[in-house]
């Protein structure tokens, strides 16, 4: 879970890296729609800053966010007032309404533990759908696409703030576990963080098999914003 500095800095890092969230949220918004040309409401799971929803707010009539981690909710409010977030579990919310599409980018999918947690998560996307609803999600790498002792590096430049992230992961088990380092310096010096994510490997087939249980039917698509793939399901 993102908190305190690391979440205030997690915008800053990704744009350094290259991360486009109007295009991103743009090509979300073609997806859905070649699946469901009418929809018009959307629910963003483990939604972070609300970046995505920032631009997807002005291409549906309704948005919403939902995330678990209260300093990225409170980011996410403070960045877009006019819309609503909840905090909330993906693996079990409860919202009074449902929505044409609902999302989950960037890979939070993999922060489920096992088939069992992906199951529950994969209800609750499909019980929040309207009929012929859409559910994109951005799945994190398969065990056989994961590279092993794979180092990330960045250093972004804003202003007076510099940040360098540095991050090595490996893999255990059926999981990647990633430890990163920040170097945040600024006027009053320099800090540094650390934080470590331990985010499964699940298969293919798995991510398939759990929307097939929630009541969608699923396509896989290569690509996707990361180079990881999109997952696109359908309600029954």
């Amino acid at each position: 879970m993102y908190a305190d500095d690391i979440a205030a800095v997690y915008d800053l890092v990704h744009e350094g890296k290259g991360k486009d969230y109007r295009q991103e949220a743009e090509e979300i918004a073609a997806l859905v729609r070649a699946h469901h040309p009418d929809a018009r409401t959307l629910l963003d799971v483990a939604c972070g800053t609300g970046r995505h929803l920032h631009h997807l707010d002005g291409l549906f009539d309704h948005v919403e966010g939902l995330e678990i981690s209260p300093d990225m909710l409170a980011l996410a409010t403070g960045h877009n007032p006019g819309i609503t977030f909840h905090e909330g579990d993906m693996r079990s919310f409860s919202l009074d309404r449902r929505f044409s599409a609902v999302t989950c980018m960037f890979s939070s999918i993999g922060h489920l533990r096992n088939t069992e947690e992906l199951d529950s998560a994969l209800r609750s996307f499909t019980h929040h759908l309207e009929p012929s609803g859409v559910i994109v999600v951005e799945p994190w790498w398969f065990p056989e696409t994961f590279t092993p002792g794979y180092v990330g590096a960045s250093i972004t430049e804003a202003g007076e703030r510099t940040v360098c992230r540095v991050s090595h992961s490996v893999r255990e088990g059926d999981a990647t576990r990633i430890e990163v380092h920040y170097l945040l310096a600024g006027p009053g010096g320099i800090r540094h963080l650390t934080e470590d994510h331990t985010i499964t490997l699940f298969r293919r087939a798995d991510y398939e098999a759990a929307f097939e249980r929630a009541g969608c039917d699923v396509a896989y698509q290569e690509g996707g914003p990361s180079g990881r793939g999109l997952f696109v399901g359908t309600r029954r």
